[in-house]
């Protein structure tokens, strides 16, 4: 069967019962496994590295010649600022007994003043269970809430850390949930004017999100595809916004067509027929684009791809079968007040008749086509300046949306202790190198102290200390480290190994700089290759590749101006590329269907004509989805981790600028300059005029 058949089977007079009973039976099925998938999160990959960088391979070696270093850390810290008091040491003394039952061994450090007498702090090693080390942080929690007047108190390490995170996103998948779909309702309501339409394709997206969980689940189950939150969140928000996009696109096209034919089954064929191919050519860009991430090192990054591309199937196949069945088994009513009435004899000017402000822009646009276009490129380029406020690397303090207790801890110890005090870098070498590592560790300069060498159980290896005097996450902490790995890889026989807290940054920021370096040109090549076959040409696909390209730019720079203002301006190392990736793939999807639209009707009228149809037609449509799609990104923004609102903050600021200056001023206004030239090399550049489409063809997807 041909893909327009199979487009067309939703909309056949027996299909559409045989589409609704399938869906019926998937979701019956679906929605149960749906609701596990919370219990296949990993994640560990979060913060994790591959496993051929010098940290991930330092981390390896002391698990192996330490296995207490398995344990994460709690550090409490306590700080008088008129000075510790014997009661306040007293109180630490307490609290040390008390905590060295949650301690994995019962071994609690003693108690490390600092230099200027305001401040105590203590650390120990958890158990490396998750649930007896949640609760042994809850209850070290409580007890410090316990306080004294004066004294300031916080839990922070890596235990503390990992609670806090987890604390803060108790409820924040059904939080998400209810926002995203919430915004979607509203703006549905909104754009159809309808107290009925509007809850159709929110019907049908709701099922799609429970397929592509469902899908993901058993993925992960038996596949052994890697889920976190991070990719679960943005699995939610690309369902429900690409998922409703591709809904506005079908339903304003059906609506169009029900004008067109008496028999809404003949007006949903040819509407599927005439939506298919760029509801696909869109899927295809986003789902492909998604699965370039699988070329990316950093184990989060490339997660993300495929449970991405998981749901952007999903969304499809719900709209495009589910969708147009319910809106064909229900009729014409489903649009009122505003029902769509069929008018015997309508010629092509009616269909730009409820058009009246793209009619408009169009005008505009058709009239000085260069002028607009240079200056739509002039605006988006002085966005661009917007950059200078971004900086890359997110401080670990700054990493919640608000104040928790491990950052409170952190701040503390920075005020009055070494910036590195609560991640020490860890030298693993050889045990005959001991002396000499300890030597050449030493002599960095930034290394404030250095620990004496700890020797393995096996005798092979020794571990080194060493405290940085800048904090763990800071440029020149990262610098001290670098030559830390110079120095000591150059002794002798010693084979060192750097590790710890800022080795890691260190090389996770090199690894997202390679990862950006391969996966950004995949990814427009891949994005390239499918606008050169949907559009049978090469100078509007490269075209449409500049626009983006451009748009990405100008959104990091309005970003970066809307970031700076919310104090969230250095970036997750993270975040441009899953940007990048997003606005490229997505932001595309806006000129595919301006696109496919112009082509098809520049084949009927001619170019110039044909360009502004399109422009008339679909303007109102892709501003909607445009709109809903930022608006689902921009639901991120109710997560407490920054990381996710500067994703939000940048994705729905980038889709704004494409639906609303790329799509509507910049590309239309380029192709009208360029002429029929855009269409170079295909048939259009030479014959932009050609018979139209014959109605025997837009009846062809009834024969089912």
């Amino acid at each position: 069967m041909s893909p327009h058949r199979m487009a067309g089977l939703p909309a056949g007079r027996r299909g559409k019962y045989a589409v609704l009973v399938l869906w019926l039976v998937l979701l019956a099925v679906a929605g149960p496994l749906a609701l596990k998938l919370g219990e296949t999160q990993d994640n560990s990959t979060l913060g994790a590295l591959p496993p051929r960088v010098e940290s991930s391979r330092a981390a390896q070696r002391a698990e192996a010649a330490f296995p207490e270093s398995r344990r994460q850390l709690a550090v409490a810290v306590y700080v008088r600022d008129t000075g510790l008091t014997a009661a306040d040491r007293a109180r630490v003394d307490a609290d040390r007994t008390a905590f060295a039952g949650y301690a994995d061994g019962g071994v609690v450090s003693p108690p490390v003043p600092s230099a200027d007498g305001r401040a105590l702090l203590f650390s120990l090693p958890v158990t490396a269970d998750e649930r007896r080390r949640a609760d042994a942080v809850s209850a070290m929690k409580d007890r410090l809430a316990e306080g004294v007047p004066g004294l300031r108190t916080a839990l922070t390490g890596d235990a503390a850390a990992e609670s806090d995170i987890w604390d803060a996103f108790d409820g924040m998948d059904g939080a998400l949930l209810l926002a995203t779909a919430v915004t979607v309702a509203l703006l549905l309501l909104v754009t159809y004017r309808s107290p009925v339409l509007w809850l159709v394709p929110l019907l049908a997206v709701g099922v799609a999100n429970q397929l592509a969980g469902a899908t993901v689940y058993l993925l992960a189950r038996h596949a052994g595809l890697a889920v976190d939150f991070q990719s679960q969140t943005i699995l939610t928000v690309l369902v429900f916004g690409v998922g409703v996009d591709y809904a506005l696109l079908l339903i304003a096209r059906y609506r169009e067509e029900l004008r067109r034919h008496a028999d809404r089954h003949a007006a949903m064929a040819v509407a599927l027929r005439r939506s298919y191919g760029a509801v696909c050519a869109s899927a295809a860009t986003v789902a492909l684009g998604l699965l370039c991430l699988v070329a990316a090192d950093l184990p989060a990054t490339r997660g993300l791809g495929p449970v991405g591309a998981v749901g952007i199937v999903a969304a499809l196949l719900a709209m495009t079968t589910l969708l147009p069945a319910v809106l064909v088994l229900c009729g014409r009513w489903l649009f009122w007040p505003f029902v769509p009435r069929h008018t015997p004899g309508a010629d092509e000017r009616d269909r730009t008749a409820d058009h009246g402000v793209w009619r408009r822009v169009a005008g505009l646009v058709g009239r000085r086509p260069r002028l607009v276009w240079v200056g739509t490129a002039a605006a988006l380029v002085a966005l661009t300046l917007g950059i200078g406020n971004l900086a890359l690397g997110l401080p670990d303090d700054e990493s919640f949306t608000t104040e928790v207790g491990s950052v409170t801890g952190q701040r503390l110890v920075a005020a009055h202790y070494p910036g590195g005090s609560t991640a020490p870098v860890e030298v693993l070498a050889a045990a005959g190198a001991a002396d000499r590592v300890v030597d050449a560790v030493r002599a960095v300069p930034g290394v404030a102290e250095v620990g004496g060498p700890q020797r393995s159980a096996d005798g092979r290896w020794v571990r080194v200390t060493a405290v940085l005097a800048a904090a763990p996450d800071s440029a020149p902490a990262r610098d001290t480290v670098s030559r830390l790995r110079t120095e000591v890889h150059a002794v002798p026989d010693a084979q060192a190994l750097v590790g710890g807290r800022t080795a890691t940054l260190l090389d996770e920021r090199r690894t997202v700089d390679r990862d950006n370096r391969v996966v950004i040109p995949l990814v427009l090549a891949v994005v390239l290759v499918i606008l050169v076959l949907l559009l049978r040409a090469l100078v509007a696909p490269l075209l449409l590749m500049a626009s983006v390209v451009l748009s990405y730019a100008a959104a990091m720079g309005a970003a970066g101006l809307l970031l700076d203002l919310m104090g969230h301006p250095r970036l997750f190392v993270g975040v441009p590329l899953q940007a990048f990736l997003f606005l490229v793939a997505l932001g595309v999807d806006y000129t595919i269907f301006l696109m496919t639209r112009a082509r098809e009707e520049t084949a009927s009228i001619g170019h110039r004509p044909g360009t502004l149809r399109a422009l008339t037609v679909t303007g109102g449509v892709i501003t909607s989805a445009g709109v809903v799609l930022a608006a689902t990104f921009g639901a991120l923004l109710v997560l407490p981790l920054v990381p996710s609102v500067q994703m939000g903050v940048i994705v729905a600021v980038g889709i704004l600028l494409d639906t609303l200056l790329v799509r509507s001023l910049l590309i239309p206004a380029l192709t009208l300059d360029l002429g029929a030239r855009t269409w170079w090399p295909g048939r259009l550049s030479r014959r932009p005029v050609a018979t139209a489409p014959s109605p025997a063809a837009e009846r062809a997807a009834l024969r089912v």
